[in-house]
């Protein structure tokens, strides 16, 4: 007879993590399902400095390292598995996965979300060859170079400002006239000599020969376009995408409800429309996605699982 769990948590970043040391602080039998690495977006960010108490010199692996240390030191079981299909409905949730299938009392969503791509031609062939969605997996190979970051947000500006360390200089492609990020970053993008700004400007198309060496440009209020080309000496440039996230919950479409964009839909205490079935983290609808409500989201969404759980026996 297959085991049954008390909570099974998909998604190992910091919801799902915060999720497990809730759960299996409170000795409820408990499996975290994976399918890559744990951290989610969160392991491609350089510095973190507004998760209360992280370290002077807190990076989004050092975090997450710690994180899945306290789940372990708990109890939480572990698997890398890919998730196929679920079968929420009752008292026992099934969750099938390319390598087996696993079931529970209670459910956990937490799969985070992925990075918004720009949508032009030349974006997908040249991801890997000029085109990246990470500056702390990909800055090194740009040391010298010049490099363009895509994006007005916090982890855009937050990103352009990692890449000074490296590129020979920075320039933010703005689609507006204003950045969305904090008033702190911003001075910070200000006042650094590196970095330079095109404001209400998009990208339409990205070329090379092997590498990205050519881009199209579009001036988003006079509608003129115009190319830019890599520098003679360098032959190439880099091209770095922040500007937001997609939900990875294409695989719970019919199985939970979402809204349009395919965020979950989940009250304050993480409960979505199935009985037993929690959200918690990037995937949900909410108004802030950041570590630190992740981490929370997690919490309650323990808490919560834990009562209904209770309320079965």
């Amino acid at each position: 007879m297959a085991k049954v769990y008390d909570v099974i948590i998909i998604g190992a970043g910091p919801a799902g993590l915060a999720a497990g040391l809730y759960s299996g602080r409170a000795k409820m039998d408990t499996l975290i399902i994976e399918k890559e690495k744990d951290g989610g977006q969160i392991v491609i960010t350089a510095e973190i400095e507004n998760y209360p108490g992280s370290l002077a010199e807190e990076s989004g692996p050092s975090l997450i390292e710690r994180m899945s240390a306290q789940a372990a030191k708990f109890g939480c079981e572990r698997v890398y598995d890919t998730v196929v299909d679920l079968e929420l409905e009752g008292p026992i949730k099934t969750i099938k996965g390319k390598k087996g299938e696993y079931q529970a009392k209670a459910v956990i969503l937490a799969p985070g979300a992925s990075p918004q791509h720009i949508g032009c031609p030349g974006e997908a062939e040249f991801t890997g060859k000029g085109v990246s969605y990470c500056a702390t997996c990909d800055a090194a190979f740009y040391e010298d170079f010049e490099v363009f970051v895509v994006g007005g947000g916090d982890s855009a500006v937050e990103e352009a400002l990692y890449l000074t360390k490296f590129a020979r200089k920075v320039t933010m492609i703005v689609r507006r006239d204003v950045f969305r990020a904090a008033k702190s970053i911003q001075d910070k993008a200000f006042a650094n000599p590196k970095l330079d700004i095109w404001w209400n400007t998009s990208i339409v198309n990205i070329e090379g020969d092997g590498l990205v060496n050519k881009m199209t440009l579009i001036d988003n209020k006079t509608k003129e376009t115009r190319e830019y080309y890599a520098d003679e000496e360098d032959g190439i440039f880099g091209i770095f995408v922040f500007i937001g996230f997609v939900p990875a919950t294409k695989f719970l479409e019919g199985k939970v409800a979402m809204d349009e964009r395919g965020y979950i839909i989940a009250d304050e205490n993480m409960h979505t429309n199935i009985p037993g079935v929690f959200a918690a983290g990037d995937c949900r609808v909410k108004s802030l996605r950041q570590v630190v409500t992740a981490a929370a989201d997690g919490a309650i969404a323990a808490v919560q699982a834990g009562n209904y759980v209770d309320d079965l026996a």
